[in-house]
């Protein structure tokens, strides 16, 4: 059974993530950086704030508190007081405003973030890959608004939603450098945008489709498995507690939100999914 049960509701919820530890999610307009407490129905309570728009997160391992964030127009360190370390301003001298959106870490603790038009202009975004040392790479280009990524459990391949265009793409992925292969395309979603996504231990891809209501589970080979119904319209993000789903929602855009709408919802599933990767600075070994 789908619930709902904290009293919060996010403007654009996304970045959700199961660290193993807790569940940590943003507000990405609002540039929060909220954990859910263990208590179902308590508030969220936020970690950090920041002046600028927030898209998503990894712990660093080895410093307790301290995150990796796509943020702004680049990728910063975020202290436990809440201060920034910036790594790379990618996109602060782009010829149009743009903004950090979906990130994560891979299973060998490389950090990965996409970049997008403020506007969604068509096909003005990339994705960029940070190394153990710091170093901020471009990987790739054309990319309208990058969401997910999201990584198989061993790290071999990744997927690599373009909500714009409706579709999810797949690359192999080098785990002991990085290097990504040519793009395949995995599912085409044509009635809604694919959003936020995970990974689980079968390797089953949970995809969050914004303007449909649902989440869907597709198998490895890209058949639908199984479809979720939510009482909100843009499903933006998903994480795997073990065998619990979490599920965050939108509310920005909508001229007349319901009640569910911008809410975290959670469902129990069959197969589990292991917990978000760290961000592994150079020296901490995997």
């Amino acid at each position: 059974m789908i619930e709902t049960l904290r009293p919060d509701r996010l403007e654009l919820g996304e970045g959700i993530r199961w660290t193993g530890d807790g569940i940590v999610l943003v507000d990405i307009l609002t540039g929060r950086l909220l954990a859910a407490p263990d208590e179902p129905t308590a508030p969220l309570r936020q970690l950090a704030r920041l002046p600028v728009p927030l898209g998503a997160v990894a712990p660093v391992a080895g410093r307790p508190g301290t995150w990796i964030a796509a943020a702004g127009t680049g990728i910063c360190l975020l202290a436990p007081d809440g201060s920034t370390t910036w790594l790379a301003r990618p996109e602060a001298d782009a010829a149009r405003p743009m903004r950090m959106n979906d990130a994560t870490a891979d299973p060998a603790g490389r950090f990965w973030a996409g970049s997008m038009a403020c506007t969604e202009g068509e096909g003005a975004g990339a994705l960029y890959r940070v190394d153990h040392d710091g170093t901020v790479t471009r990987v790739l280009d054309g990319i309208t608004v990058p969401n997910g990524p999201a990584f198989t459990p061993d790290g071999t391949a990744l997927y690599l939603a373009d909500s714009a265009r409706g579709v999810v793409r797949r690359h192999e992925v080098d785990p002991a450098t990085g290097a990504l292969g040519a793009a395949q395309t995995f599912v085409t979603v044509a009635d809604g945008s694919p959003d936020g996504m995970t990974v689980d231990l079968e390797g089953g891809v949970w995809i969050a489709v914004w303007g449909t209501g649902t989440v869907r589970r597709y198998l490895p080979d890209g058949t639908l498995h199984r479809t979720l119904r939510l009482p909100a319209r843009r499903p933006a993000g998903v994480c795997l507690q073990e065998d619990v789903l979490h599920i965050t929602s939108a509310r920005v855009g909508l001229t007349d939100p319901t009640p569910d709408d911008g809410a975290l919802f959670t469902v129990g599933v069959d197969v589990p999914g292991p917990p978000a990767a760290p961000y592994r600075p150079a020296g901490e070994a995997v």
